[in-house]
């Protein structure tokens, strides 16, 4: 250790080799990101600008969409010029603000989907104390207490990862800065970031999951009553796909060996838990709901009349 050389910088991994390899990168990473943007800037709009849509349900729908925007912000961007430019190298503070960021925008989003499952089962299984239940207060102080879980598991997540000694290698074969990737650079014994990982993935992630399954499972057994089950099962099925795919692929990425990692496979399971979910979730909650539809129409119409 005594003749190890500590890092002052980290080099992120690059787009795979070769210019026309490179634009295919960008172009996907960009088309993504933009996609995402213009989606969930377009529900941010709508739900503030149509007072029909000021409810719970389109509260926390805004707060995902700003938050999404946030999320896929941390990564995409900086990813698509490294592709280009070649430049790959981040600071090692850089690098801290990253983890924590993209750690703070994961847990607060898999809180924010756990939490419309439970709105939606409040609004179908309790029609009658929906109001009370959701009321304003409710949803605020829920919003807020989602937000300072997310600092704290950032924090800790982060803290603990940057205690540690990095005196080997200085590539990340990652296309941004993550927890499993450092952990593989690092030359101190790491059992016990391990160990936090594992306890708190099962904890958060399979405590949410659980919630969001038992909230649906409770809403498909009241609306099977009904002769509208069928909307039902096609509005929460997706919901409950993009939960999976975000869980599932980012388990793969924190859960697994680091002996079995797999550079490619960690690349493409960690674009499908930072990238994936960000550019669905207007699709699956907003796009497709007839209610946002409707509002989209009335405000195209009052711009077209203010105009004339």
């Amino acid at each position: 250790m005594a003749n190890a050389t500590m890092v002052t910088e980290f080099l992120l991994l690059g787009s795979p080799n070769g210019w026309n390899m490179s634009f295919l990168y960008f172009t996907i990473f960009s088309m993504t990101y933009l996609g995402t943007l213009l989606g969930n800037l377009l529900i941010v709009t709508v739900t503030t600008a149509d007072q029909n849509l000021h409810t719970p349900m389109y509260f926390f729908l805004r707060n995902l969409s700003i938050l999404d925007m946030c999320y896929i912000s941390i990564t995409v961007p900086n990813a698509c010029v490294n592709s280009l430019t070649g430049n790959r190298a981040i600071s090692v503070a850089g690098c801290a603000t990253q983890i924590f960021l993209v750690l703070f925008c994961a847990c607060v989003e898999l809180l924010f989907l756990t939490i419309m499952a439970w709105d939606r089962y409040v609004a179908i299984c309790q029609p009658l104390q929906y109001p009370f239940i959701m009321n304003p207060q409710i949803c605020v102080h829920m919003t807020l207490a989602t937000l300072v879980s997310g600092l704290l598991y950032a924090g800790v997540h982060t803290g603990n990862t940057f205690r540690l000694s990095f005196c080997q290698s200085n590539v990340v074969h990652q296309f941004f800065c993550d927890v499993p990737s450092l952990l593989r650079l690092s030359c101190s014994d790491t059992t016990s970031n391990m160990v936090l990982l594992f306890v708190s993935a099962v904890g958060i992630g399979g405590g949410c999951f659980t919630l969001i399954a038992m909230s649906y499972i409770r809403i498909f057994s009241a609306v099977l009553k009904f002769s509208e089950s069928g909307k039902a099962f096609s509005t929460c099925t997706p919901h409950i796909l993009v939960v999976s795919i975000f869980l599932s692929s980012g388990a793969g990425v924190y859960m697994r060996s680091s002996a079995t990692s797999d550079t490619l496979q960690n690349i493409v399971l960690s674009a499908f838990y930072t990238m994936v979910p960000p550019f669905l979730n207007p699709l699956i909650y907003s796009l497709r709901n007839k209610q946002v539809k409707e509002a989209v129409r009335r405000i195209m119409q009052r711009q077209l009349f203010s105009g004339k």
